[in-house]
């Protein structure tokens, strides 16, 4: 089912008018003082949240594709220093998985792809010719346990994390929500 933007704005409209955000209502300071970093599976919307017990307010959330950190100045590490210095946060828990996707990625078919969905074969030359690999951008990660410690790792080891600052690892069953402690900080 493909839901257009006019039926999400509508829909929008009667819940601002019927007032339906007030349960939700909290400031920008997360309760439990916790950044969660993980991917940005449509499984893991609700049940992330109902496996962990966490509520609107509690946690600031950070997503990109299969909660990989490869770099330790990309955007997702300066959204995790901003939410340390800036809110408050005194907990970082990376949180990868089971089948995703980004397991799965095909490097060599991806270019293919991007021209079979309109990007011009000459774009990706002219990208490829300007030192950008996409092998190294795209690549996915042969376990998610592995991915976990790599973004944990990363982040950890980050010259500007405060020492007190604890950074967990975990893993989530899409399916049923059990979740496994891949490192736990200490």
């Amino acid at each position: 089912m493909t839901v257009h933007l006019d039926d999400m704005l509508e829909f929008n409209r009667q819940f601002v008018n019927q007032k339906d955000y007030v349960p939700f209502e909290t400031d920008s300071v997360p309760n439990k003082k916790m950044i969660v970093f993980t991917c940005m599976e449509s499984r893991l919307i609700e049940l992330l949240l109902k496996a962990l017990n966490l509520k609107n307010g509690d946690v600031k959330m950070i997503k990109n594709a299969g909660a990989i950190i490869r770099k330790p100045f990309d955007s997702i590490m300066k959204s995790i220093l901003v939410a340390v210095y800036e809110l408050e946060a005194e907990d970082v828990t990376v949180i990868g998985h089971y089948d995703c996707g980004m397991s799965r990625i095909n490097t060599d078919d991806l270019p293919q792809k991007m021209v079979e969905k309109g990007i011009a074969k000459e774009t990706i030359d002219a990208l490829t010719h300007a030192g950008i690999d996409l092998d190294e951008e795209f690549h996915g990660f042969d376990t998610v346990e592995e991915s976990v410690m790599q973004s944990v790792n990363i982040i950890r080891n980050h010259p500007l994390l405060p020492s007190y600052v604890k950074v967990h690892g975990l893993v989530i069953d899409p399916g049923t929500g059990k979740v496994d402690v891949v490192t736990r900080g200490e």
